[in-house]
């Protein structure tokens, strides 16, 4: 069953090498790049297996539908740009016999720099990412997005892919900013936010990252992905607040009294 493996792209130049290595057995690869800079279109254009799309991002559950579109195959397996697809997972993606009814996860670990990083919540992540674009796509969501399964059968494939998703605390602080962001933009209208809450859930994150999760284990990785939870679940629910008050002509400046009751944690 042939399987087209889509990645998203923007600056990956760090990566996108080895992601691109590892895919060598596809027959079709499509890089959607939105923009960059570096070297990644350089290093996509050197693959004979690679098909170059540049387009726009309107957030991650439209943009992997919309890459998606461009697949010589009806089969996608979604990769990230900072992915390395093992041997195991890779021919398994290649040969087997996929079942339209089915939505596949894949395992999924996660490295800073170099080191894998097995706490936190991010050792072992089971994802779903293999699809049949004919049956199912992504959520709208622009952050948090996933594969629609409702109804559809999940399985697990063997082998894994390893995430070398941050590379400096330069990049950790980028992406708390860019994905409260967008998801301040999904909910706007939708969710309810406070001052409070967004305390609240950023104080409770942490504590669930860097304790019941075991984070700490991690050594200093574990305290920096903790506090980064923590300022992405603040600043998420800040950025909610503030676009649900100028959606109601409210001023968010003179902020509310705080509650004495503390709000369910609501972290994502």
């Amino acid at each position: 069953m042939p399987v087209s493996a889509v990645v998203l792209v923007k600056n990956s130049e760090l990566t996108l090498q080895k992601t691109l290595e590892s895919l060598i057995d596809f027959d079709d690869v499509v890089i959607y790049d939105n923009h960059s800079t570096d070297r990644s279109v350089e290093i996509a254009k050197s693959f004979s297996n690679v098909t170059l799309v540049h387009g726009e991002f309107n957030g991650f559950g439209w943009t992997k539908d919309h890459a998606a579109t461009f697949a010589k195959h009806d089969w996608i397996a979604t990769i990230d740009s900072d992915e390395v697809v093992d041997p195991k997972l890779s021919q398994i993606l290649t040969t087997k016999e996929l079942q339209s009814d089915t939505v596949y996860l894949l395992t999924s670990n996660t490295f800073y720099k170099s080191k894998q990083v097995k706490h936190c919540g991010w050792s072992n992540q089971k994802i779903k990412r293999v699809y049949n674009r004919n049956v199912t796509n992504y959520n709208s969501n622009k952050v948090h997005e996933e594969i629609i399964s409702n109804g559809m059968k999940l399985e697990l494939l063997d082998g894994h892919i390893d995430h070398y998703s941050y590379h400096s605390l330069t990049q950790f602080m980028m992406k708390a900013d860019s994905y409260s962001t967008l998801f301040a933009q999904d909910n706007a209208g939708k969710k309810h936010s406070s001052p409070q809450k967004a305390f609240f859930n950023a104080i409770f994150s942490f504590f669930k990252t860097y304790l019941l999760k075991r984070g700490f284990l991690d050594g200093y990785i574990g305290l920096i992905i903790a506090y980064s939870h923590m300022m992405t679940n603040f600043f998420k629910y800040m950025k909610l607040y503030e676009l649900n008050c100028k959606r109601k002509n409210i001023t968010y400046l003179k902020l509310p009294a705080c509650s004495t009751t503390m709000p369910k944690p609501d972290i994502i």
